[in-house]
């Protein structure tokens, strides 16, 4: 039987976390939005499943950008 395949240590996976409610509080507030108007990723995405992601959740993704250096983006988890 094959070793089981952990998505997050896959060289194209970006880091995700979860956000907790505070800090999650302050990128709203910082970008004067709702949930709702950040980009969305559903429960059932690999990456969001593999970090135990439920609806309602905001997601930090960490991705290397040669020209940034480092690029954040915000997710907003949505129901399958």
């Amino acid at each position: 039987m094959p070793a089981k395949f952990d998505v997050g240590q896959h060289v194209l996976v970006p880091k995700h976390e979860i956000l907790s409610k505070e800090k999650a509080q302050e990128v709203l507030q910082r970008y004067k939005i709702f949930p709702h108007q950040l980009p969305l990723i559903k429960s059932s995405d690999s990456a969001a499943k593999a970090i135990g992601a439920k609806s309602g959740d905001i997601l930090k993704i960490t991705r290397n950008s040669p020209t940034a250096g480092k690029a954040v983006v915000y997710r907003y988890v949505i129901e399958k």
